[in-house]
């Protein structure tokens, strides 16, 4: 769809936020800068759509249709990064057989651009995860890991930056607590730190030192908890944080309709989207920017 008739259409089922009292119309298409973030999270090796008799999810998934949604997008808006949110691993027997090679090869035909690491993505030991890297055509990012003394060192960034038609993208990686949830043989010497601390470096790293127009966290930290700070959320992160404009997240298996806005340190708006589990749905979040500033983003999660 061209873009005004996706911002007519999806209006009603998504978050449209204009910033500093401008709206899109208050723009001109020469103006305006478009982005789209597509995203994934928890697909879990569900390479396969869901049978025609599932009694929740009939017909819904799988790899192939999920690609070619993607590619009509593309055609779309040739401004598009996707991205995953970690919990690639898991689930299905294709990752019990192939040790999750197709899983990585069939991303890497999609042209994911970036990923984090969640706590599946251990479950072959990170021995396992490093020996289907080569079949990886996409980066991984992960900030709060210290992987300095495992295999993966060097091999898993703290971030990443995206140049997208002038617009520069800042991405990086949050993980989970991996004590209790993995087996310390798995992640071996990988040190967990603080995702809240980190995340303030990282934004400020990204946001006023490499002067990024967007900065993006993928969260494998889980949507909310009750027990916070405890245990940090998106939510907690997005609010005892500043400089992040969109955290896609991923552990919860939350299905949103829409992303949710949190307020920040400073007042400012944060987007949080995550598209629950299984490749059931596709996260689609649009940043229109001029002159390198974000006017407005628009988002909402697409039914595969």
């Amino acid at each position: 769809m061209k873009r005004r008739d996706f911002i007519k259409n999806t209006a009603a089922s998504s978050a449209l936020l204009g910033i500093a009292g401008f709206s899109l119309s208050s723009f001109t298409s020469s103006d305006l800068k478009h982005i789209t973030i597509l995203h994934t999270n928890d697909v879990h090796s569900y390479i396969d759509p869901f049978p025609a008799d599932h009694p929740r999810n009939a017909n819904m998934g799988g790899v192939a249709r999920r690609a070619a949604l993607i590619e009509s997008i593309r055609k779309e808006n040739k401004n598009v990064l996707l991205l995953d949110a970690g919990d690639i691993f898991q689930g299905t027997p294709y990752f019990n057989y192939y040790g999750g090679e197709l899983e990585f090869k069939l991303m890497s035909m999609m042209k994911y651009d970036v990923s984090t690491l969640g706590n599946h993505d251990f479950d072959n030991g990170i021995d396992g995860f490093y020996s289907q890297l080569p079949n990886a055509k996409f980066e991984f990012v992960s900030a709060n890991y210290d992987f300095k003394n495992t295999v993966l060192d060097s091999h898993v960034k703290p971030y990443t930056i995206k140049h997208v038609d002038g617009i520069k993208v800042g991405i990086f990686g949050l993980g989970i607590e991996l004590d209790g949830l993995v087996d310390k043989k798995n992640y071996k010497e990988t040190v967990y730190n603080n995702p809240i601390e980190v995340a303030t470096d990282m934004a400020r790293v990204l946001k006023t030192e490499q002067k990024c127009d967007l900065v993006i966290c993928l969260s494998h930290l889980g949507f909310k908890y009750k027990d916070e700070p405890n245990k940090p959320s998106d939510i907690f992160l997005a609010q005892k944080t500043k400089d992040i404009d969109l955290i896609i997240g991923g552990h919860t298996h939350t299905f949103l309709d829409k992303p949710v806005i949190e307020k920040n340190l400073e007042g400012k708006e944060v987007l949080i989207n995550q598209v629950g589990c299984y490749g059931l749905n596709l996260g689609r979040i649009d940043f229109y920017l001029t002159n390198d500033k974000q006017v407005a983003s628009q988002g909402k999660s697409i039914i595969v």
